[in-house]
């Protein structure tokens, strides 16, 4: 097995068809053809259907792991290079877009002070989005809403923050100073769908009251909920870092109710390497000089 049948297989799958591969690889289509076949004649199983241009069964499984071999060369380099130089190369971070917004400016800061030959690529997604490509390793690691489950993921809680109610200055609830289980059960309210951690929490929190909310829209996406409720289209329940001041709406607190636990996503099954090391140290420490400064964080126990 050739790790440049494996290139030219993921390859494919990246950019879709084979020819946009062989662009991506700066070679000709018959030589992806050609490594591809040679991998499939190998294992004696197809890997991509021909006829719909989809992977196989057999081919989503060699996809996996191929990513997994593509992320340990590339890591073997950069930890050879940390041994006599300066730790550099390029990391893909993932971060939800609520903490991204108030975190990246200042882990920037202090990774180009630090490590200035360390070059970091930001992936703004939701939990929902970053979590497959933390496991294909399409990023290092991510930033993401708690709990998550699944086999080939390690978490490391960063922070936990309280939820909150923002509500347009002419909304009913606008009028409360803080807001109880039973005034969240009177209107249709913005919230992210069911699946979603942070309202699963909210729905276990209100279950014990005998509540059930009633969603005016359903939106997996902070920024986009807290947009909406800016513009006026009605109520919204978000974190914390979701909710921070405006002038368009109200910004009332939810006393009771559990916390957004927000943490580091890696893939279990593959090692940082040295550079992403180095970016998951200041991730963590700007977080820990920053981010009880910002209203409604509290650091992870």
């Amino acid at each position: 097995m050739d790790i440049r049948q494996l290139n030219a297989l993921v390859a494919v799958v990246d950019h879709g068809t084979f020819s946009a591969a062989a662009s991506a690889l700066h070679t000709v289509q018959s030589n992806v053809s050609t490594h591809i076949l040679r991998l499939e004649r190998e294992l004696d199983v197809a890997l991509i259907d021909r006829t719909s241009g989809t992977l196989t069964e057999e081919g989503v499984l060699v996809v996996e792991r191929a990513r997994r071999i593509q992320t340990e060369l590339e890591a073997i380099a950069l930890d050879v290079t940390a041994l006599h130089s300066e730790v550099g190369g390029v990391v893909k971070l993932g971060l939800i877009g609520t903490t991204g917004r108030w975190l990246s400016p200042k882990l920037l800061d202090s990774i180009n002070e630090t490590h200035p030959k360390i070059i970091v690529q930001i992936v703004d997604a939701t939990t929902s989005s970053l979590i497959p490509l933390v496991v294909q390793g399409n990023v290092d690691g991510a930033v993401v809403n708690l709990p998550i489950s699944h086999p080939d993921i390690l978490i490391e809680p960063l922070f936990e923050e309280e939820p909150m109610l923002v509500a347009p200055k002419d909304h009913p609830l606008a009028q409360f100073d803080k807001i109880l289980p039973e005034h969240l059960a009177a209107y249709p309210l913005l919230l992210n769908p069911k699946g979603v951690p942070f309202r699963d929490s909210l729905d276990q929190d209100l279950a014990k009251e005998d509540i059930t909310l009633t969603p005016k829209a359903e939106v997996d996406g902070m920024r986009l909920l807290a947009s909406l409720a800016a513009d006026g289209f009605g109520a919204a329940v978000l974190p914390a870092t979701a909710a921070q001041g405006s002038e368009e709406w109200k910004r009332i607190p939810l006393p009771g109710f559990t916390r957004r636990v927000v943490g580091f996503a890696v893939n279990r099954r593959v090692p940082l390497s040295a550079t992403a090391r180095a970016v998951r140290d200041a991730l963590k420490k700007t977080i820990s000089d920053h981010g009880s400064h910002q209203d409604g964080i509290f650091m992870a126990a």
